[in-house]
């Protein structure tokens, strides 16, 4: 393994903890665990690609939530560049918030 390799699994570790700490306004719960994040990507370059979606098209965080996103996983060290892409395709329900957030919100 070269130096130049690294080690996507920590470093996807390192941005699911930035992501536990972004958190929707309207709800006490985190972006992460509000299933508000599709996928996350990272390519050779460490550069960062996050899909994700906001719990409705006309979200009041619709413009800022995005570059939050940005902004907070590009501190993360081993971060080259990080990007964000809204889709609203599948939609976003409450079956996509973990159990965890769930129960947070007295839906179990």
């Amino acid at each position: 393994m070269s130096e130049a390799t690294i080690n996507t699994t920590e470093l996807g570790e390192k941005i699911v903890k930035v992501l536990k700490t972004i958190f929707d306004p309207e709800i006490p719960v985190d972006i992460y665990e509000l299933g508000l994040i599709y996928d996350v990507f990272v390519n050779e370059d460490r550069d960062v690609k996050i899909l994700m979606t906001l719990t409705t098209p006309n979200c009041p965080v619709a413009e800022t939530l995005p570059v939050e996103v940005e902004e907070k996983v590009k501190t993360i060290a081993e971060v080259n560049d990080a990007e964000v892409e809204i889709t609203f395709d599948p939609p976003w329900s409450q079956d996509l918030m973990s159990e965890e957030a769930k129960l947070e919100l007295g839906l179990l």
